[in-house]
């Protein structure tokens, strides 16, 4: 029922914010979400570390097709939830140094979008897991068409057309599978488990690009990644959050739970091939970000390059890969949230993401450059901070593949420390500019968010152990499944 309650909750709120209007839609809006937050942190507070589905709600919604309203959380699920429930009530707070227009339907989309991603990351039912695939498009579609810079309509329109077809290939492939469920027709997980696993290679190869296509453009995965820096550049600061932040968290859960372990034969066939694309993304987009003059556009290209990474754990195919993805998706939502709302404070007050146009903030704002300090080493993997476990273990589990993988899918590492250090010095340190003269301190909320997430990036790194152990045990019987 809890699981019910945390999809039903941001889109109750969200219908009455759109249908409410007025000013104070932002508050309700933050208020909702942290309540869903509270429930979360409730049904954390419950969960049994174990690799059963808990806080399961199943009721029949289309009956004469075998479609029902199945939703339940696993380890893996629960971390994605609290993902999904840290970050919006975060994102939606940051957004209170903004005046956007139509402000309530601005927020009521955000708690619509969240509603669907939460339905995503708990959804049991390929036709139900399909459903709130599409529907999270739709709020975050309009985010970018209505409230976005100069272009939106093309690059959301190129964002739209991407995502959709790579969704029609993964309908096709669950269709499939749905014909394949023996006596009445189902399309529960565990009968299209059972479904795909009883396919010849063939078919499972050609299931398994249906569904990664889908997958890996909306991780993304070179080289179906062109919609990205584009799309994040345009679209308004909360929109780029939640997509950076929690959507392309969506492919990379897709992955993992309805890829891996219904297609096993044809995930071995073509996982070498996954990994490789995954490498020449992170290397790709390490170069590219290296020479942006752009922050927003920078960080855009860097998010390709962790994905990568993340997406190269999953493919090792054993757990410390898998591990390591997993948490990296927690490190690297909150990670590039702090990203994209340090370039927004810093293009608030100097009218300018350039970096060469920037320089000696640290001097006239010290805490602002501290808590940039500080997310930075986490984005960079500093040991003790939240980036080092994820990253980590996602390159041991590469390694187990193959050390030259291993060492080109390191490059994420070494390339974002030059990077993200370099952008640190042209923004931060040296001589002050005509533009950053008048630099403000953080202040009022921009100073909450920033402890949060300078809080959350050490902790995580000093004690990973917990959140990995309620992972740990879906992990290791997806794998069981997959290594079958």
């Amino acid at each position: 029922m809890l699981t019910a309650i945390l999809i039903a909750l941001p889109l109750v709120a969200g219908l009455y914010i759109i249908t409410l209007g007025g000013e104070q839609s932002k508050r309700i809006a933050l208020g909702a979400s942290l309540a869903e937050l509270a429930i979360a942190i409730f049904m954390l507070s419950q969960f049994q570390i174990n690799a059963e589905s808990q806080f399961v709600c199943n009721v029949p919604w289309i009956p004469s097709l075998g479609i029902n309203f199945y939703v339940a959380v696993d380890g893996i699920s629960m971390l994605m939830i609290l993902l999904t429930t840290v970050l919006t009530p975060l994102i939606v707070y940051s957004s209170f140094g903004h005046n956007y227009s139509k402000p309530h339907n601005f927020y009521g989309l955000m708690l619509l979008m969240q509603m669907a991603l939460i339905g995503v990351f708990t959804a049991l039912d390929g036709f139900l897991f399909y459903i709130f695939w599409e529907l999270a498009l739709i709020p975050i579609y309009f985010i970018c068409l209505l409230w976005g810079g100069e272009g939106r309509a093309k690059v959301t329109f190129k964002f739209f057309l991407y995502t959709m077809v790579g969704s029609l290939f993964m309908l096709v492939a669950l269709i499939y599978l749905y014909q394949q469920t023996p006596g009445t027709h189902s399309f529960s997980i565990d009968a299209l488990y059972a479904a795909g696993q009883a396919l010849d290679l063939n078919a499972q190869r050609a299931i398994f690009w249906g569904m990664f296509l889908a997958f890996a453009i909306k991780m993304p995965i070179f080289p179906l990644h062109t919609w990205q820096p584009d799309t994040y550049v345009v679209a308004p600061t909360q929109g780029t959050m939640l997509l950076s932040g929690i959507m392309l968290k969506m492919g990379i859960y897709g992955a993992i739970r309805w890829l891996l372990p219904i297609v096993p034969d044809g995930v071995a066939a073509y996982a070498n091939l996954a990994m490789v694309l995954a490498i020449i993304g992170i290397i790709y987009a390490s170069l590219i970000a290296w020479v942006q003059s752009d922050m927003k556009r920078l960080i855009a290209y860097s998010s390709i390059a962790h994905v990568g990474l993340i997406a190269a754990g999953v493919f090792s195919l054993n757990e410390q890969g898998l591990s390591g993805a997993v948490y990296q998706m927690l490190s690297h939502g909150i990670n590039v949230f702090a990203l994209f709302f340090i370039a927004d404070m810093i293009e608030k007050r100097t009218s300018t993401r350039l970096l060469g146009n920037l320089g000696g903030v640290r001097s006239i704002a010290p805490k602002f450059a501290t808590f940039f300090m500080v997310i930075m080493m986490g984005s960079v993997a500093l040991p003790l901070t939240n980036g080092f476990p994820g990253e980590f273990l996602s390159l041991n589990g590469v390694y187990q593949v193959s050390g030259m993988y291993a060492l080109f899918a390191g490059i994420t590492i070494i390339l974002g420390a030059v990077y993200m250090l370099s952008a640190y010095q042209k923004s931060m340190l040296g001589e002050v500019s005509t533009a950053t003269e008048k630099f403000e301190e953080a202040k009022n909320h921009e100073t909450h968010i920033l402890w949060i997430c300078a809080a959350l990036v050490i902790l995580m790194g000093v004690f990973p152990k917990p959140l990995f152990d309620i992972a740990e045990p879906a992990i290791q019987q997806l794998l069981t499944m997959v290594k079958q």
